[in-house]
């Protein structure tokens, strides 16, 4: 069943009481379609689901479900540093008109907008980053999607699957595209997915400029041990050498194994 907007407000004041008011909360809007089925949500079988109702798409295509979840974070807002995002954003309508939705709700309720950042995952989103980020307040880069979607390429192809890598050099261009259209408005770059965990990548990720990795639990020590080994001047010619690499296996002969 679909949680209702009472449970889905309980389990994020949960949350953000947990973290504090300190340190940023950002809740991403139900992100389901193509890999990700749910069983309360069908979507009519797609010939191809990646390409098709995903993300984003979902809520808009379903808008009380959105707007359920909308409520339920902007309440939970009250307890904590809570920000919002939104999955699968491939144009500037699609941002406006979620914003939208988000100062609806917040009219609603009475209660004061909250800042609305997007995933990058579709290289549209890159390439026109200068000018989502006149729109969204932050940036997430999910490198899983953008690079399958860069590629072409299906992550979970029995065949193709191991020629998707995150560090082909037109990703990285993806990469350093988005935080030069974000720096002139100061907006930060996160990036989430496999390589930020990624030893190879995350020199590189920084010379390029992002300003944040989100890793998962176990990988966290290791990067911050990597990273306060780093010098910011080596990163971002590290960096630049890897624009100009041929493939992915060039790009990770850059950077020494930091286990051997």
């Amino acid at each position: 069943d679909a949680p209702t907007e009472e449970e889905q407000f309980t389990t994020y004041k949960a949350i953000a009481e947990v973290v504090g008011p300190k340190n940023p909360l950002i809740i991403r809007t139900l992100d389901v379609g193509g890999d990700k089925p749910l069983a309360y949500l069908p979507i009519p079988k797609e010939d191809n689901p990646f390409l098709g109702e995903r993300g984003v798409r979902v809520g808009l295509d379903r808008p009380e479900i959105l707007r359920t979840q909308l409520r339920a974070i902007l309440r939970a807002a009250k307890y904590g540093h809570v920000k919002v995002m939104f999955p699968m954003i491939a144009t500037l309508s699609e941002i406006r008109d979620v914003k939208a939705m988000l100062a609806e709700e917040a009219a609603r309720l009475g209660v004061p907008p909250i800042p609305a950042g997007i995933m990058v995952e579709i290289p549209a989103a890159a390439v026109m980053a200068a000018q989502f980020a006149a729109e969204a307040e932050f940036f997430s880069i999910g490198t899983n999607d953008l690079t399958q979607y860069t590629l072409a390429m299906d992550r979970g192809h029995p065949k193709l699957a191991p020629q998707v890598d995150g560090l082909n050099p037109a990703v990285l261009r993806l990469i350093g595209h988005t935080v030069k259209g974000a720096a002139p408005l100061g907006k930060m770059v996160g990036v989430c997915g496999g390589i930020a965990s990624d030893p190879h990548a995350v020199p590189i990720l920084i010379g390029l400029g992002v300003t944040e990795l989100s890793c998962s639990v176990p990988s966290i020590p290791a990067v911050k041990a990597q990273i306060r080994t780093l010098r910011m001047d080596a990163c971002r010619e590290l960096a630049e050498r890897a624009l100009a690499a041929e493939s992915a296996e060039a790009v990770r002969a850059l950077v020494p194994d930091p286990d051997a």
